[in-house]
């Protein structure tokens, strides 16, 4: 199937910080509770990801991660899910996060 490049436009991927990472012992697979700062424009949301495998939460904060910011919320569980973090599986099937490979400022779109 092919989209248009306006259509593509319309997936609103923008980098973010995270900034604070729970335990989500309700979720059906091990999964972190996420907040992310993706900047002043589209300010601070929450994620649950599913990325145990390869991340502790140590290893999580601070650290740059591509999110999808204009999906609406979803419930997972008794979590509200705001944006969707974007991964890769690895040839296991555990989710590796997508980032930049330098620091950018929080909130700047992927182009």
């Amino acid at each position: 199937m092919t989209i248009s490049f306006d259509d593509f436009l319309k997936v609103d991927i923008r980098v973010g910080t995270v900034t604070a990472v729970e335990d989500f012992p309700e979720a059906r697979k091990p999964a972190w509770k996420l907040t992310v700062d993706f900047g002043p424009e589209i300010g601070v949301k929450r994620s649950s990801a599913q990325i145990t495998t390869h991340y502790r939460a140590k290893d999580l904060l601070g650290r740059q991660v591509l999110g999808v910011v204009n999906f609406p919320p979803r419930q997972i569980g008794p979590f509200m899910s705001e944006v969707l973090i974007l991964g890769l599986h690895d040839a296991g099937e555990a989710v590796v996060v997508i980032g930049p490979e330098r620091k950018v400022p929080n909130g700047q779109r992927m182009c």
